[in-house]
This record gives structure tokens, C-alpha cells and sequence, in this order.
């Protein structure tokens, strides 16, 4: 057998020695040389449910898929049952059209197969599909302390900082394999000394932030490191509470994706700030003061990657990542409103909300209320809105958006809360916006 520098325990040898068989085998091997490139000194049990980051079956990704079918031939399955990120279409909700369809099913031809794959290798159920797979409807909600082996970027910095639960941002693929195994490397944030934060963020805005802003400012400024911000709980309160959490969730998303954040504290807010104050920050961390005037020049960077800056918009995306119920149910009151005040019947510009399956179906109970929403349209779907636009002939439509993290890796264009509603109900864009 190979001789590896980390610690391994006796079973963990036996894997490694072929015992239970070649693919186990192969699976162990991965997980131990993934962990020891990054300096892990042994494997520690996964506590929490799985979440896997590959939700589509595009056919670029053969090689995923041929690796998850010699898992399934051998027999093996996840530990636990897992939940997975956003499937990438949804023809009911939101039809794009003859063309497009035959697109999406040309990039996404084995989805079908894949789903059947994913069933075979321990899937929860048919709704297991969000990239929020934390929220209470869903059910796969972490505890404070578990160690997990997640990859998608939002959910980990959810799992990390608002749960308090243990992972890394690891890759696709990894994660499968550590759930299989059961056993997660140990390193970076999953040991005491990688929660430390090496940064402090001093919030000293005259109002609460944008949280999709503020989240996009610390990620472009901290990038990997770990924050520890002060200034939110004087807006928010202390501790959590459902408001708070989707706040966070939004922030957390911008933090992990304008840059790669994995981790933050919150004072007097998220569980381990709570419990150990600022002796979470790490001796030398250095501070970044964000005011207003910051957050101002964060947004008025953003750069416009529509080829006609001035088109009507086409679609209103938002829920990425996936609203929770209570902000699915604050847009669609709030869309209703704007409208009302303006004495329109329908948005000028359609409004998508994404959300969880589990969520969609508590939401759709009132039909009436769903039938309401649609005459005036604002639609409920449950796919991730990056692949919808990861599609060329989709991606190239003038959507507008208040998620940074869809603008962040789509052409989609970031507007504030406020003014996404005047444009949704309006159809225009405002006068002197960003070019």
C-alpha cells in the first residue's frame, strides 16, 4: 500500500488496502490525496447531510458521469441521503420558447439519466434539488459543530456562519467521495484555527445595506480570508431570527462569489461570534472600514455587459440563491404593491421568482394566491437562474436582477431592490443609470 503522511486509522487502512473492494478503494485514495495536498493530518467523521454542487447533466461532463455509474455498479451509496444544487430547467414555469427548448436539451441530454444516477447514490427525494438545501421546508439544516464535505460556494458559507457547522469549499466530485466514505479531510474550516477571522469589517453606514452590496464589497476586499464584521447588529438586532438569516444567506452568497469567501462572523449575531466575541480574530488581522461612500463605489463599478445598454428588459430574475418563504412571500406582496400603486394590473416585465421545491409547494397551497400572482405576472420556478442563462440564446436576453451573485457570473445587470420593483412595473430603466 502506498505510504501517505497523514494519520489514518485502521479501517481507514483496510479501505486503502482494497479490502472492500477496488472501487471503495479508489474512492479512500482520492479523499486522502485531496486532503493531503492541502496539509490535512487525518480524515474526521461527516456528521451533517451531504449537498451535492452538481445538480445538471450536461453533456460536456461525461467523465462525472461515468464516475458516478462505477460507484453505482459497486454498490456504494452515501452515507446519509443528500440534497443537491438547482435543476437547470423548468418548461411549466418558464417556457422559453421552441428553440430554446431543443437547446436546453441538447446541453443538458442527460439529465434525465443523471437524476436516475443520483436516485441510485442515496438522492432524498424528488424535491431534494436547491442550492438552499439548509432552509427549515427543505430539511437538510446542519447543527452547530457538524462537519460536512459541501461544494456549493452559497451553502457553505451559509452552513459555516450562520449554522456554525464545519466545511470547506471543496469541488464537485470530492464531495461525493468524502460522503461515500464518510469522512471529511481535516483542514482549513474545519479546524479551530481556520475560523479564525483575519480580517475585521467595521460597518459605519448611516443605514442598513444593501445585503447583496455589502456581501459584494467584503468578497472583493477580503477574497478567501475569513471577515469578522461589526456595525450589521444595529440594524439587525442580535442574534438570529428568519429576517436576519435571509439577509445573511444573501450577503453570504455576494461574499462567496465577488470573491471566495467560505466563512464570516457576524457580531453579536452568528452563533460563534456570539459565544466567543472578538477573540475570534486572528493576532495581525487587518480592518476594512465600510461606509457608505464604499458601498457607493462597489455599485457604481459594476460594469453593464448587455450589447444594448439601453434595451427594454426582457425578464426580472430573482432568488439567487433561492429565496426562503419569507422573502418569497416580501417580493410578491411588494411587486403587488408597487403595481397597485402605480394602477397597473401586470408587471411590464415578467418577474421569475426562484425558490426551493419544499418552498414552492407550501407557497402554492393558496391557489388563488398563486392564480393572482401569474395574472399579474410574477411567476414561481424552482431552477437555478445562472444555468437558465448559461444557455447561449438565453444569456445573451436583457435580464435584470437584484442577485450579485447572478450578475457575478451571467450578463445579467445588478439593480437595488427598489429600483428592480420601479422596473419591473415600469418597463424602463432609470434615467442616468450605470453604462
Amino acid at each position: 500500500m502506498q505510504e501517505y503522511k497523514m494519520t489514518l486509522l485502521p479501517e481507514e487502512e483496510s479501505i486503502l488496502r482494497g479490502e472492500q473492494g477496488e472501487t471503495l478503494r479508489k474512492v479512500m485514495q482520492s479523499v486522502v490525496m485531496y486532503g493531503e495536498a492541502f496539509g490535512a493530518e487525518k480524515l474526521v467523521p461527516i456528521q451533517g447531510s451531504p449537498h451535492l454542487v452538481t445538480s445538471f447533466g450536461a453533456n460536456t461532463i461525461k467523465p462525472y458521469f461515468e464516475m458516478m455509474q462505477e460507484l453505482i455498479d459497486a454498490g456504494l451509496k452515501t452515507q446519509q441521503p443528500f440534497t443537491v444544487d438547482p435543476r437547470p430547467m423548468d418548461f411549466e414555469h418558464l417556457n422559453p420558447g421552441l428553440l430554446r427548448r431543443l437547446s436546453f436539451k441538447l446541453i443538458f441530454g442527460k439529465q434525465e439519466e443523471y437524476e436516475r444516477q443520483l436516485q441510485a447514490l442515496g438522492l432524498k427525494n424528488e424535491n431534494a434539488f436547491s442550492c438552499a438545501c439548509y432552509l427549515p421546508e427543505v430539511g437538510n439544516t446542519p447543527r452547530q459543530g457538524d462537519n460536512l464535505a459541501w461544494s456549493e460556494s452559497s451553502a457553505v458559507v451559509y452552513a459555516n456562519s450562520v449554522l456554525g457547522a464545519r466545511t470547506n469549499r471543496n469541488s464537485a466530485g470530492i464531495d461525493v467521495m468524502c460522503d461515500i466514505v464518510g469522512k471529511a479531510p481535516y483542514f482549513g474550516l474545519l479546524t479551530d484555527e481556520g475560523r479564525r477571522a483575519t480580517w475585521k469589517v467595521e460597518l459605519r453606514s448611516a443605514s442598513l445595506p444593501n445585503a447583496q452590496l455589502l456581501g459584494s464589497a467584503i468578497g472583493i476586499k477580503v477574497m478567501e480570508d475569513v471577515p469578522y464584521i461589526t456595525g450589521l447588529d444595529r440594524f439587525l438586532g442580535e442574534g438570529l431570527n428568519p429576517a436576519t438569516e435571509a439577509y445573511l444567506k444573501d450577503m453570504g452568497a455576494a461574499t462567496a462569489s465577488n470573491g471566495a469567501v467560505g466563512l464570516y462572523h457576524v457580531d453579536r449575531i452568528t452563533p460563534e461570534a456570539v459565544q466567543q466575541g472578538e477573540s475570534l480574530l486572528a493576532e495581525g488581522y487587518q480592518t476594512y472600514i465600510v461606509d457608505d461612500a464604499e458601498l457607493k463605489k462597489v455599485l457604481d463599478n459594476y460594469p453593464v455587459l448587455w450589447k444594448d445598454k439601453t434595451a427594454r428588459p426582457g425578464m426580472a430574475f430573482i432568488g439567487c440563491p433561492h429565496l426562503t418563504l419569507h422573502q418569497l412571500q416580501d417580493w410578491s406582496a411588494r411587486i403587488e404593491a408597487a403595481l397597485a400603486e402605480a394602477g397597473k394590473a401586470r408587471t411590464e416585465v415578467p418577474a421569475y421568482l426562484f425558490t426551493a421545491p419544499d418552498v414552492a409547494d407550501v407557497f402554492r397551497k393558496d391557489a388563488a394566491r398563486v392564480a393572482a400572482l401569474l395574472e399579474k405576472n410574477i411567476h414561481i420556478t424552482t431552477i437555478c437562474p445562472l444555468m437558465y442563462m448559461n444557455n447561449p440564446l438565453c444569456g445573451k436576453d436583457p435580464i435584470i436582477t437584484s442577485s450579485n451573485k447572478l450578475r457575478t457570473y451571467t450578463s445579467a445587470r445588478f439593480y437595488l431592490e427598489d429600483e428592480l420593483l420601479r422596473i419591473i412595473v415600469s418597463g424602463t430603466l432609470p434615467q442616468g443609470g450605470r453604462q
